[in-house]
């Protein structure tokens, strides 16, 4: 049982712009380190040609009609993912290669076309340049769970933002990303390859995992001891935990693994009417 006045799960504390900036330059270069070292091979390879066999698909929808979220962002979001998904559709990734979000898409800037979209950062809801892109990262963290690659580096969200209207996936179920230390990472232990498949369309983010053969089993996330508690200093504090349940074709369950656990500070108050 998680302790809802741990002092993770307490505001954030705000550092100086100096300390900040000297963190992300220190991240940031550690990051790209990374991506230099010879000692990995990374994804890379973009082919439009789909693989024949689809493991899972999802969407998520685009747009959001919650008071006081400002439209406007809403389409600037979609405009930087439209930028990213052309970074990202069709990539394969080959046995024993790593996916690195932030390596393949590159940093957001107005240059190449990404506009101020929302973003939270230190608890607080902005707007920055490719604000938005953790939509994506979402889905693809999503789908991933319902495959046998395995997730190497993922994060998650430490502020609950919007109720659960519309939310087609668990609480806690997503990936942030901040460019380029939050990242997402994957890697294909398997003997075959995968190939990921994304596309904006006019209402949704929709994405699939693909492979050359047909699936082997069927993957399901289970969502437990799920609860809503106030912490000390005021605000509520989310919990979950996340399992994965594989199943063979007939049905039958091979294997249950726990995933992780997750808890968030809320950003509106659960007593409130969720608006439709």
């Amino acid at each position: 049982m998680v302790d809802p006045n741990n002092r993770q799960l307490r505001p954030p504390i705000h550092r100086s712009w100096l300390r900040l900036r000297l963190g992300k330059l220190y991240y940031g270069g550690r990051r790209r380190l990374l991506w230099m070292s010879p000692r990995f091979h990374w994804a890379k390879q973009r082919q439009t040609e789909r693989l024949p066999y689809m493991l899972i698909s999802h969407a998520t929808p685009l747009y959001r009609h919650l008071r006081g979220e400002d439209q406007e962002l809403q389409e600037n979001k979609v405009a930087n993912l439209r930028l990213a998904v052309a970074r990202l559709d069709g990539i394969v990734l080959y046995p024993g290669e790593p996916f690195s979000y932030w390596r393949l898409i590159g940093k957001p800037t107005r240059r190449k076309g990404y506009r101020d979209g929302m973003v939270l950062f230190l608890g607080r809801i902005g707007s920055d340049v490719g604000g938005g892109l953790c939509q994506l990262s979402n889905l693809i963290f999503w789908m991933t769970l319902h495959t046998p690659l395995t997730v190497v580096e993922r994060y998650r969200h430490s502020h609950d933002v919007f109720p659960d209207t519309n939310r087609t996936q668990p609480f806690g179920s997503g990936a942030t990303c901040a460019y380029p230390h939050r990242d997402l990472m994957i890697r294909n232990d398997t003997e075959q390859p995968f190939q990921l498949c994304v596309q904006v369309g006019k209402q949704v983010l929709k994405g699939e995992w693909r492979a050359p053969a047909p699936p082997v089993c069927r993957y399901e996330i289970v969502e437990r001891n799920h609860r809503m508690d106030q912490a000390s200093w005021g605000g509520y504090v989310r919990h979950n935990e996340l399992y994965r349940r594989i199943y063979d074709l007939e049905g039958g369950l091979l294997e249950e693994e726990f995933l992780f656990a997750n808890d968030a500070i809320m950003m509106y108050s659960p007593l409130l009417p969720e608006e439709s």
